[in-house]
């Protein structure tokens, strides 16, 4: 059996588990403090994680700030803190899972903790890592001791230092997509316009598609809030002439699925991730980037520009993307 640790920050790295796990020929078990999504088929168990972020009780009986009991061990890790009760038994929920199940393997999408911990219980140890200037000393640690490295975007599209060294372990496998398959309509929407997720100061937003909409373009707006969120967004996806998204990786396997012409705007994430992937679109003629704080009469202009833009999203490799990363899952197994 295999274990699958899926962080808990976003929908991205439970959204790259659910687009893997069907290809995997072997048992799961995913761990996370995320609540189990919904349509994950019922074979496979879904362990809940108690949080390891939240305020908690010191020794003295005092309220503790996670933040204040040395977390990074003087920055050789990047979340252990002292003392913390739900620290302490999300790993020793992995431990017994791995000794009652006999977990031959663990995948960690992501954390540098994680995947020490992985290995010093002796189980063979993917380690999912990202975009971005990766060379501290806790990713140092964790690309070491992995036995394999799965950077889960095309190779040589983002600069990677610090996986440099490690060549021999790491597999590009190109983007990962839940529509990877999804049928592409023939035609899109004529001058139709998608803005997809929280990209945009609400300001922006309502003045932007003000602005769209009377120079002729059909503006949607979905994920910016809950009553916008939808199930199924491919329909919009595939459909709509241009796409504006964030940067991260699934983001961005998902535009590379619909063949989108796309402007991207990099939100902030550890390690500048989104900032390092943006360029590379732009680089490769992928997408348009767009500033973080980007005025509406701005996010115009880059709308009209890449609706003329004729992106070749193959090199991105998001078809076979998913079953290559299973694929790699299953080759450490003994």
């Amino acid at each position: 059996m295999i274990g699958w640790y899926v962080h808990h920050h976003g929908f991205g790295h439970v959204a790259r588990f659910l687009a893997v796990r069907p290809h995997l020929r072997t048992p799961v078990v995913a761990f996370s403090s995320m609540p189990r999504p919904a349509g994950l088929t019922a074979e496979v168990d879904w362990i809940e994680l108690p949080p390891d972020a939240d305020a908690f009780e010191a020794a003295d009986g005092s309220p503790m700030d996670p933040r204040e009991a040395d977390p990074t061990a003087r920055g050789h890790l990047h979340w252990a803190p002292h003392g913390h009760p739900g620290h302490r038994s999300r790993l020793a929920t992995i431990a017994a899972t791995a000794v009652e199940r006999d977990l031959q393997a663990l995948v960690v999408d992501v954390s540098a903790e994680v995947v020490a911990f992985s290995r010093l219980l002796g189980l063979r140890t993917v380690a999912v890592t990202q975009p971005g200037a990766r060379t501290d000393a806790p990713h140092a640690l964790a690309y070491d001791l992995a036995d394999r490295i799965v950077a889960p975007w095309a190779h040589g599209a983002v600069p990677t230092a610090g996986l440099s060294a490690h060549g021999d372990r790491v597999l590009w496998t190109g983007g990962i997509s839940r529509f990877d398959g999804r049928e592409i309509g023939l035609e899109r929407d004529e001058r139709s316009v998608l803005l997809l997720g929280k990209v945009l100061e609400p300001d922006v937003r309502v003045e932007a598609t003000r602005r769209l909409a009377e120079r002729g373009w059909d503006v949607t707006a979905v994920g910016h809030d809950a009553a916008s969120r939808v199930d199924d967004p491919w329909p919009h996806l595939s459909r709509s002439t241009v796409v504006v998204s964030a940067a991260g990786q699934n983001s961005v396997a998902d535009l590379a699925a619909a063949g989108a012409r796309a402007v991207v705007i990099a939100q902030e994430r550890p390690f500048d991730e989104q900032a390092h992937t943006a360029d590379a679109l732009e680089r490769w003629g992928l997408a348009r980037r767009a500033p973080a704080h980007i005025s509406a009469s701005g996010l115009v202009e880059l709308v009209e520009q890449a609706a003329g833009d004729r992106p070749d999203w193959a090199r991105w490799q998001v078809v076979g993307g998913a079953s290559r990363l299973a694929a790699a899952v299953e080759a450490v197994l003994p």
